[in-house]
């Protein structure tokens, strides 16, 4: 495992600076690197060394560090955020500077990986929602600003997470055949505990179709009795499983 320095980037006319950077290196031949968010309050950290003992040698994870900013849900208390967030809902409101300026942080950390390599985007929670936003602006391709989309993502995974900028998602898809038709073939995964008492299942249920009405017609939702705004081995042997048929990946070490 190795690390990187914080980056910063503007946004609004200001500097966000974005903290350290986990790399997890592929034990086996590199097939795929991921993009891991994190959630609300958390680091790249806690989830690199969960993703480091997964039974994927062939993809390299990459776990960045959210900025620390003001966050709406804490009455403006600082910490770690992709974005500002008030209600984490398909119906809260939605902080799109923010979103898009980590969209674009994560198109640029897979903006210089080999090009026989499939490029992908998971999070777990606000993460989720980033990656997500993420699916959107791919399948759009450009950014809600209007920029231009770098990458060409193969997977999307979200973990009890949520849907954000929901209101306008099929207005922007049905705009366009090219956009319509990348949302029809992106895999995205999402998971959410049905006991989760701080992103309820039912967004993520509203998600699900929200993206699947909106023509990500590729969509998998998987329900986990019991499971509260956590993780358990029981979800990320799906998320292995899945990835490793969405990715074509060799089930080797070697």
């Amino acid at each position: 495992m190795s690390y990187g320095s914080s980056s910063s980037g503007a946004r609004g006319g200001r500097r966000v600076e974005y903290g350290r950077t986990y790399v997890v290196r592929p034990k086996g031949r590199h097939q795929a690197t991921i993009v891991w968010l994190h959630g609300l309050g958390d680091n790249g950290a806690s989830w690199s060394q969960l993703l480091d003992s997964l039974p994927l040698p062939n993809i390299k994870w990459i776990c960045p560090t959210a900025p620390t900013r003001a966050v709406a849900a804490f009455g403006g208390f600082p910490c770690t955020a992709w974005f500002d967030v008030e209600d984490t809902s398909v119906d809260g409101r939605d902080d799109i500077e923010g979103l898009d300026a980590s969209a674009a942080h994560v198109a640029n950390l897979l903006s210089s990986e080999p090009s026989d390599v499939r490029l992908g985007i998971g999070g777990f929670s606000m993460g989720a929602a980033t990656a997500l936003h993420s699916a959107a602006c791919y399948a759009h391709g450009r950014f809600t600003n209007g920029v231009a989309y770098p990458i060409t993502l193969s997977a999307v995974i979200g973990l009890s997470g949520w849907l954000p900028c929901s209101r306008t998602l099929k207005s922007k898809m049905d705009s366009s055949q090219t956009a319509l038709r990348r949302a029809g073939a992106l895999p995205i995964l999402l998971s959410h505990g049905r006991a989760d008492e701080i992103v309820t299942y039912r967004n993520g249920e509203r998600s699900a179709q929200i993206l699947q009405s909106s023509g990500f017609q590729y969509l998998n939702l998987k329900s986990y009795n019991g499971l509260g705004h956590y993780t358990i081995p029981e979800e990320m042997d799906d998320v292995c499983k899945w990835l490793r048929s969405m990715l074509g990946l060799d089930r080797s070490r070697g």
